[in-house]
């Protein structure tokens, strides 16, 4: 451990942590009417006049909001990926939700790492047997098991933002991994959310389970299974990540 390390105070380390599990736990009750598929109905009209007026307010607001949901891990995600194509369209929308959810995860990794990452890192370094065999494997494939991840649609994203941070991965790597690896969800759910108008209309709940469809799914587990592919030649060969 560094010495910089050693002289952060306790709640230097633990209290952005502590922070995010406080919100998280607050606005699990607070904001559960709020962030929810009603609210975006019965807002609908209010939200797109302001849209219309002020557009690029709209998208930085709306960005600031996902990061905030995200970095808190706030209930209303799946909500608010469906508000980002109500309210852009599937392409600008998809561009939106990733960039506000790998800036929230981001938060949540630093906080992570910060509070706990560095602390299990150094202790699993300095370990032998298992656990040394399972961190040397990781570091050697970081990429495609960040990849895979972040790709896996069963994966909680809260889950894939604390695990890189636990096993040391730097940040640029995370950001890139993230940004890449969550587009093909947000991209489902996106294209959901810009098709809200009909569903509205017929007076319908949009379908969120659609990512788990056989057309949907298919392509995004091949994905998965092509993320993996390094880890599988290098296991042939022997060759080590570069």
């Amino acid at each position: 451990m560094s010495q910089t390390e050693q002289t952060k105070s306790p709640i230097a380390r633990y209290g952005p942590l502590a922070l995010i599990v406080i919100v998280a736990a607050v606005g699990a009750f607070a904001l559960r009417d709020y962030l929810s598929f009603d609210a975006l109905r019965d807002n609908r009209e209010v939200l797109l006049a302001f849209r219309d007026e002020n557009f690029i307010l709209t998208v930085l607001l709306f960005i600031v909001a996902y990061i905030l949901i995200v970095g808190f891990s706030l209930p209303g995600a799946a909500i608010a990926t469906l508000t980002g194509g109500f309210l852009f369209g599937t392409a600008l929308g998809t561009v939106v939700n990733v960039t506000g959810a790998t800036l929230g995860a981001t938060a949540i990794f630093l906080a992570a790492r910060m509070g706990l990452g560095e602390k299990l890192k150094a202790r699993m370094d300095a370990s032998e047997g298992l656990v040394s065999k399972i961190k040397k494997g990781l570091d050697e494939n970081q990429w495609s098991m960040l990849f895979f991840i972040r790709l896996v649609p069963a994966v909680p994203f809260f889950v894939a933002n604390l695990i890189p941070a636990f096993l040391g991965v730097p940040l640029q790597r995370f950001m890139i991994s993230t940004f890449l690896g969550i587009i093909p969800g947000s991209l489902v759910y996106t294209s959901v959310g810009a098709g809200l108008g009909t569903v509205f209309a017929n007076g319908e709940t949009p379908n969120l389970g659609i990512i788990f469809e056989p057309h949907i799914l298919l392509p995004i587990l091949g994905l998965c299974a092509l993320s993996l592919m390094p880890v599988v030649i290098k296991a042939v060969t022997g060759k080590k990540d570069l």
